[in-house]
């Protein structure tokens, strides 16, 4: 699974689909359009039911509830996570990123476009706040 860079400011959700997906984001942006998924929507922030619905299109099954995080170890081996989580006008926000383990070697991909490297080891400076299981 490679990184995909998000291409709008509230892109995370699109791009987070995107490599789960194995698509581009602007492939993925297409099929959000379509959905009524628009990236200037600041809701793609603050409601999870928007990039499920995403990854719904691509046949992409999650768990239908969000887990509170407690360790980088208890973490299923792929995972959508909410990092930066904060609230504005009294609505929460996050940051989309996935998680990923193979062979007990784990990940972060994060689309922002500003990182140096899109492919994060550096767990002791992200803080999820929760996580939603990918299935297969």
């Amino acid at each position: 699974m490679e990184p995909v860079i998000q291409e709008d400011i509230s892109g995370c959700g699109i791009a987070a689909s995107a490599a789960l997906a194995g698509v581009s984001y602007s492939a993925a942006r297409r099929v959000a359009n379509g959905l009524g998924i628009h990236a200037q929507d600041k809701t793609l922030w603050s409601d999870t039911r928007y990039v499920r619905t995403l990854l719904s299109a691509f046949h992409i099954t999650t768990s239908p509830m969000e887990t509170p995080f407690t360790s980088w170890e208890a973490l299923p081996d792929k995972a959508l996570l909410a990092i930066k989580w904060r609230r504005e006008g009294g609505r929460p926000f996050w940051h989309w990123v996935v998680f990923i383990r193979r062979d007990g070697d784990a990940c972060v991909l994060d689309s922002k476009k500003q990182l140096r490297s899109h492919v994060r080891r550096d767990f002791g400076r992200m803080k999820p706040r929760w996580f939603i299981e990918v299935y297969d």
